[in-house]
Order: structure tokens, then sequence, then C-alpha cells
């Protein structure tokens, strides 16, 4: 009886400690669970806060011939979202928010532990941490969130894009109704072979399409890497850069040692990083949403990224590779922000 009282009494005692050692280990199944816990909840958070302005910048972004009179000012996206409003009430405004947060949860989990693990990887000590290796862990983690969940932002975007307004549930854009839409664009029969000529066929790239439907799911997928590698790059860059100015490592030494309150100011720091990486990339994200619409435009053909910058030089200058950068401060700097400052909170509510 005292023997099982002991063990009993020994094992409320050592539990703490076993898991205070399994939460500093970053490798562990526990932290990495909790971390993606963290991140996904804090990638949701920030893009619920942001919807409505969300939607409003796809459709500057993209063109949407309803809404071209309303970009190019800082008054537009209001009025554009009043228009948006009185369309289907508020349920217009988060057209497409289901699919968001499909993506978004996945892609927010991969992205802050990926930049956990690459980060403790490169910057081990205070010492090992530069600019170089914050923005290279930063551009790591995006670039591998994205390449997995990518399908989902297309998605996203196709649903923020319709602006058919219908009262009735079967003509309204639905998460079903455009999968099944993208993955039937172009669906068009391959050339036959002539018998006199060789028998080797060079598949342009829109046929590509119906060899690899899996493809149109991907429109825009190379700007996008490309645009994601600034983005997340400079945006940890920034961050991680002002958190250890103002957070300085706790001394080992001193466990004691409390970190000053954050909340506040991990708000802050987190719209600066928002600011300066969309400023980056913006050209980047813009020619990335005329490509994933690129299926509405022209179903049975292949859009190029070449192809729509010449187009949007066209059409506006340098001027049209920033249009709706207003409402796209308006958009991240807030929801990087409340990104950020959910993901710290998040990591200590659950004890990481």
């Amino acid at each position: 009886m005292s023997s099982s009282n002991a063990t009993a009494g020994s094992s409320t005692v050592l539990s703490p400690l076993r898991l205070k050692v399994l939460q500093r280990d970053k490798q562990s199944l526990d932290y990495l669970l909790r971390s993606g816990l963290a991140g996904g909840a804090a990638g949701c958070i920030a893009k619920t806060v942001v919807a409505p302005l969300d939607r409003v910048k796809i459709l500057f972004q993209t063109g949407n011939p309803e809404f071209q009179k309303f970009s190019g000012t800082w008054s537009g996206a209001f009025q554009a979202t009043k228009v948006i409003y009185a369309s289907n009430g508020v349920r217009s405004l988060f057209q497409g928010h289901s699919a968001t947060l499909l993506r978004v949860f996945p892609y927010a989990a991969i992205k802050f532990v990926a930049y956990d693990q690459i980060h403790d990887y490169l910057m081990p000590t205070k010492e090992s941490e530069t600019g170089i290796r914050r923005f290279a862990a930063g551009a790591f983690a995006g670039t591998t969130s994205v390449l997995f969940t990518y399908p989902l932002e297309l998605i996203r975007v196709r649903l923020a894009y319709d602006t058919r307004s219908s009262t009735s549930l079967s003509l309204r854009p639905s998460l079903l109704n455009t999968i099944s839409s993208i993955y039937r664009e172009g669906n068009a029969p391959l050339p036959k072979p002539n018998a006199a000529a060789p028998t080797t066929i060079r598949v342009p790239p829109s046929r590509l399409f119906d060899l690899f439907p899996i493809l149109k799911f991907y429109r825009g997928f190379n700007v996008t890497i490309l645009g994601m590698v600034p983005y997340a790059g400079t945006s940890f860059l920034v961050w991680g850069s002002l958190q250890s100015h103002f957070f300085p490592r706790p001394d080992p030494k001193d466990p004691t040692t409390k970190p000053p309150p954050r909340t506040v100011l991990n708000l802050v720091l987190g719209a600066v990083s928002g600011a300066t990486a969309q400023t980056v990339s913006y050209p980047f994200e813009v020619v990335r949403r005329r490509l994933q619409i690129g299926g509405l435009i022209r179903p049975t053909g292949w859009v190029g990224w070449g192809e729509t910058v010449r187009d949007i030089w066209k059409r506006a200058g340098w001027r049209g590779f920033f249009v709706g950068l207003s409402i796209g401060y308006v958009k991240v700097v807030p929801m990087t922000a409340v990104s950020f400052a959910s993901w710290e909170g998040g990591k200590r509510l659950l004890g990481i």
C-alpha cells in the first residue's frame, strides 16, 4: 500500500518535469502538434478578421469589370464593400470564406511549424541569428506551406471572384460547384495522329490540363512561389529582427526571468512585418491573381505568366502591378498583426 502511494506520489512530482522536458524538444510529436494547432488557429483568426476586405482586394486584383471603377482610390474599397453587401447581405462579404478557412488552417499550421523547425536548425543560438538566415527560414516555411495548400487557394479566389447575385441556393457559387467547374475546364479531345506523320504528338500546355487535370488547380503556382519567397522571407525577417530587439532570449542561467508583456507590442511588430512584406511582393500577387482566374477568361487555353505581365503593363503600366495595394495594406497589416500575435499567444497558452 505504502509502495503504491510512493509510486503515485513520485509520478505526480515527475510528470511536470517530464512535460517540461518534452515541451522543450522541438522535434517531439507533442511540440509539433501544439505548434501546428497554434499556427493554424492564428491563421484562421486573422483571415476571419479581414475576410470582407480580402474579397474586395481579389476583385480589384483580378480586374473584375463590375468593380474596376472603384479601384485606385482609398474610398473605392468601402464603396465596393457596400455594393457587395447590397447584393446578398453579410453572406456575400464572406463568399469563399469556407474555402479560405479550409486552406488557411493547414497553410498557417505548416508555415509556422516549418519556420519553427528551420529556425531551430539554422539559428540554435542568439549569435547565429542573422538577417539572411531569418529570410531563408521564412522563405522555406512559406514555399513549403504553399506547395501543400495551393489548390485550396485557387478555389477560394474563384469563389471570391464570382459576383453573380442570386437568391437561389442552386445558382449561388458553392465549394463543390467551383471544384467541379475547375476540373471540367478545357476538356477537349487531343488531336489524332496523322498516319503519314510521325506518331509523336507535341502536347501544347493547354492540353496538359486534359492529361493531368490536377494541374488545373495549380494555375499561377510558379508565380506564387516566386512571390512567396520575398513575402514570407521579408515577413519573418522583419518579425524576427524586431522580436530579437524587443524580446531578447532569456538568460538560461536565470530561469526565473520573465519576458515583458507581449500582446500589444506583438500586434505592432506584426503590422510592420506585414506592411513591409506586402510592399516587396505585391506585383507577384497581382500576376498570381490574374493567372488564377485564367480558366474563367480562357477555359480551353493556358494563360502564361509572361502574357499576363505584358497584358497588365499594356493596360495600366507599372501602376497596374500595384492596383489594390492600398486595400492590401488595410487587409494585410491587421491580418499579419493578428496572425503573429495569435501565434505567440497560442504557443504560450499551449505551454510551448
